[in-house]
């Protein structure tokens, strides 16, 4: 019997996500479940004064990221790929409900308590929303 048919992986390119979608592999072998591998290119940072150089388009970047962790799963897992634009909790939200996911894989950046009180968290604002399991990696424990 298999727990998982279609695993979400949100890669970012971290050592966190690297962990994650490594696991995510295992349990596609386990539960000949397929991977849907994505990547989500934040929005711009607003500029913050006159003289300000505009924000860096960064989806060249997220492409490199994506294209790379697709090409780092073996030949037998069945795989796909989402490069979506928006905000990073949000999108993955959407894009598990709209594709029937029954579980995202994701890194923890383990960012301290006053960094997540000042800047919100992705990973907090998935745990507390999501309406599916969610399995959260970090590369330290993940070796």
């Amino acid at each position: 019997m298999s727990w998982y048919r279609n695993i979400l992986v949100a890669i970012d390119g971290s050592p966190d996500a690297e962990a994650a979608l490594r696991h995510a592999v295992s349990l596609a072998h386990d539960q000949n479940a397929r991977l849907t591998l994505l990547t989500v290119v934040p929005p711009p940072p607003k500029p913050v004064g006159a003289g300000v150089a505009p924000p860096q388009d960064l989806t060249e970047l997220y492409v490199k990221i994506l294209r790379e962790a697709v090409e780092s799963v073996p030949d037998d897992v069945g795989v796909t790929s989402r490069l979506e634009h928006g905000p990073i909790a949000e999108t993955i939200l959407r894009i598990a409900g709209e594709d029937r996911h029954d579980l995202l894989v994701m890194g923890s950046h383990g960012h301290s308590r006053v960094r997540r009180a000042l800047l919100g968290s992705v990973s907090e604002r998935l745990l507390h929303s999501a309406t599916i399991p969610v399995l959260m990696m970090r590369a330290e424990l993940a070796s």
